[in-house]
C-alpha cells in the first residue's frame, strides 16, 4: 500500500506571507496541530502550534505582525506519494513526528499523512486479511469527524 492510498488529499495550506494569527485561526478552525506552508503549490515549510507559541508567548511577538515565513520550519520533513506506507510509518517513528506533508517527485504538495492515517490503514488491511468486518473502524472515523464538526460549529 502506498502513502497516496491513505493520505488526506487537498489539505489547507498557508503562505509564508500570512500572519501567525491567520495560521493559528486556520489551525483552530480545522482542529489541526500543523499546516504545510506553500508557495505556488510547492512545499516551502511547515508551521506548528508550537512554532506559533514560541514566537508569540516566549518571544513576546505580535501574532498580527509576524509572518508564517519568519516562524515556520523551513527544512520540513516530507514523504513522497509513491513510498510504501510501512516505510513512511518507520520514518515517522525514527523522526519522532506525527504527520508529514506528502509531495510528488516535483516537490508539489499533494496531501498530508498522519500516524492515524497509517494506523487505520494497517488495521483495515489486517482486518481484511483475517476476514473481520470494518464497521468498528468506520464508526470511529465517523465519530472523529462528528466531534470536529461540532467544535467548528460551536466556534
Amino acid at each position: 500500500m502506498k502513502v497516496r492510498d491513505v493520505m488526506t488529499p487537498d489539505v489547507e495550506v498557508v503562505n509564508p506571507d500570512d500572519t501567525l494569527r491567520t495560521a493559528a485561526q486556520v489551525m483552530a478552525d480545522l482542529d489541526v496541530e500543523a499546516l504545510p506552508v506553500s508557495e505556488n503549490n510547492r512545499l516551502t515549510g511547515v508551521i506548528t502550534g508550537r512554532d506559533i507559541a514560541m514566537r508569540v508567548a516566549a518571544e513576546g511577538c505580535d501574532p498580527k505582525e509576524v509572518t508564517v515565513g519568519q516562524a515556520m520550519t523551513c527544512d520540513a520533513l516530507y514523504c513522497f506519494e509513491s513510498e510504501p506506507a510501512n516505510t513512511v510509518s518507520q520514518k515517522m517513528a525514527e523522526w519522532w513526528v506525527r504527520r508529514l506533508p506528502v509531495v510528488n517527485r516535483d516537490k508539489r504538495l499533494i496531501g498530508m499523512v498522519s500516524l492515524g492515517d497509517l494506523t487505520a490503514s494497517t488495521v483495515a488491511h489486517k482486518s481484511r486479511e483475517i476476514g473481520l468486518p470494518l464497521h468498528r473502524l468506520q464508526a470511529a472515523r465517523s465519530a472523529r469527524r462528528t466531534r470536529r464538526a461540532r467544535r467548528s460549529a460551536a466556534a
